[in-house]
C-alpha cells in the first residue's frame, strides 16, 4: 500500500497564507511512492491549484454534495471539483457530522458519487469521548464504514480508491492524541471488517490512516 499524507486546512487561511503554505511544500522533494494531499477551503481551492508546482503534492476538497450540477446553493457537485483538475475529495468528517447535521448515509452518498466519478475518495470515521467510555468505539467506527458498504457493495474497483481516515472526534482541537496502540486497535478492527465484508484482497489495498 502506498503511503498517505493527508492534511486538512479545514475553514482557515488566507490567500498569502495558502499561496505561501502551498508553495513551500510543492519545493520539497515528495518521494514518487507517497502520496500527499492537503485540503484548503473551497473559496481557496483555486489559489491553491496555481501556487502548487509539484506533480507529487495533490490538492484535495474538504466536501463534496451528493448529487450533480442543479440548484444546489452553497454545494459543490463531483464535476465541479473535477473541472478544476482536483482527483481527491474528503467526505464525512466529524465536523461535518456534529456541526452540520450531516448523516452516515448521506456521506456514503457522496462518497459512492465521487468514487463512480473516479475521485479518490478519504472517508473520515471516529467515536466521540462518551462512546469511546462506553466501550462503543468499533461498534460506532464500524457503523460509519457500515453506511458505506451498503452503497459500494463489494465492488473492489471503487473499495481501492477509499482511504479510511480514522480521527477520535475526542483528540479533534482537544490538544490530546490517540495513542499508537488505541490508534492501531483501530486499524486492525477496520481492516478485519474490510476483509470479511468487502473482501480479503480488497482490504488489503485500502489505506487506513490516522
Amino acid at each position: 500500500r502506498r503511503p498517505f499524507i493527508g492534511g486538512n486546512f479545514k475553514c482557515n487561511g488566507s490567500l498569502d497564507f495558502i499561496k505561501s503554505r502551498v508553495a513551500a511544500i510543492a519545493a520539497h522533494k515528495i518521494p514518487d511512492s507517497v502520496d500527499v494531499v492537503i485540503a484548503p477551503s473551497a473559496v481557496h481551492l483555486s489559489t491553491a491549484i496555481a501556487a502548487n508546482t509539484s506533480k507529487q503534492l495533490r490538492i484535495a476538497a474538504q466536501n463534496v454534495y451528493l448529487e450533480g450540477n442543479g440548484a444546489w446553493t452553497g454545494e459543490t457537485s463531483v464535476e465541479i471539483l473535477q473541472d478544476m483538475g482536483l482527483k481527491h475529495v474528503i467526505v464525512g468528517h466529524s465536523e461535518r457530522h456534529r456541526i452540520m447535521g450531516e448523516t452516515d448515509e448521506q456521506s456514503a452518498k457522496k462518497a459512492k458519487r465521487a468514487l463512480e466519478k473516479g475521485m479518490t475518495v478519504i472517508f473520515c470515521v471516529g467515536e466521540t469521548l462518551d462512546e469511546r467510555k462506553a466501550n462503543r468505539t468499533m461498534e460506532v467506527n464500524i457503523a460509519q464504514l457500515e453506511a458505506l458498504g451498503k452503497e459500494l457493495g463489494e465492488s473492489r474497483m471503487l473499495w481501492k480508491e477509499v482511504v479510511i481516515a480514522y480521527e477520535p472526534v475526542w483528540s479533534i482541537g482537544a490538544g490530546v492524541v490517540a495513542t499508537p496502540e488505541q490508534a492501531e486497535e483501530v486499524h486492525v478492527g477496520l481492516r478485519k471488517w474490510s476483509a470479511e465484508k468487502v473482501c480479503a484482497e480488497g482490504a488489503r489495498h485500502i489505506r487506513i490512516i490516522y
